[in-house]
């Protein structure tokens, strides 16, 4: 990529993080672009889709919920260090409204840009549940795409709601008593 190219995807991308965290992942894409100093075709030749910049601007993100996934995957509690991963999960998805959602339909649809997010989250999240399942703390017809799938619906609850800052929390200890025997 030349330096100039290089210069606007990086602007593009502080532009989107922004955007996205201010005004939630439907915030306008020619926003995105003006803010950058770009034109929209700039915008679209970086990024072809949403679900591309989308993909993009949480990379950061995800790189560290697959760094504590594997910390965690050492823990001595394996259904805590679930947990904990869920909860991190949920504060990812609720600080980017309308995230939850498309991380919802990214799950559904395998050709989606935000697939590649997800399928790593998934693979990290199978290995905490798998040893959650070992240690007899979790039920074994317990999925992780039924819990990610929870996690997104339980950060879209919180979204609605964000005067309850408690409610991803009580929602997902609910959602917990359903995972042990």
């Amino acid at each position: 990529m030349r330096a100039d190219a290089r210069r606007n995807h990086e602007r593009l991308l502080v532009e989107a993080r922004a955007a996205f965290a201010e005004q939630g992942a439907d915030a306008s894409l020619e926003e995105v672009a003006r803010r950058a100093g770009v034109g929209i075709g700039t915008l679209y030749r970086h990024f072809p889709t949403r679900a591309d910049l989308l993909n993009a601007v949480f990379q950061e993100a995800l790189a560290e919920l697959l760094d504590h996934s594997r910390e965690l995957a050492e823990a001595d509690a394996p259904c805590r260090a679930l947990v904990e991963w869920l909860r991190a999960l949920i504060a990812h998805a609720v600080a980017y409204r309308g995230l939850a959602h498309a991380l919802m339909s990214a799950s559904y649809d395998r050709s989606s840009a935000l697939a590649r997010c997800s399928d790593p989250l998934r693979a990290a999240g199978e290995r905490l549940l798998e040893r959650a399942r070992e240690a007899g703390q979790v039920r074994a017809d317990v999925s992780i795409g039924d819990l990610m799938q929870l996690t997104n619906a339980i950060a879209l609850a919180a979204e609605q709601c964000p005067e309850d800052t408690e409610l991803a929390d009580r929602l997902l200890a609910l959602t917990l008593r359903g995972l042990k025997d």
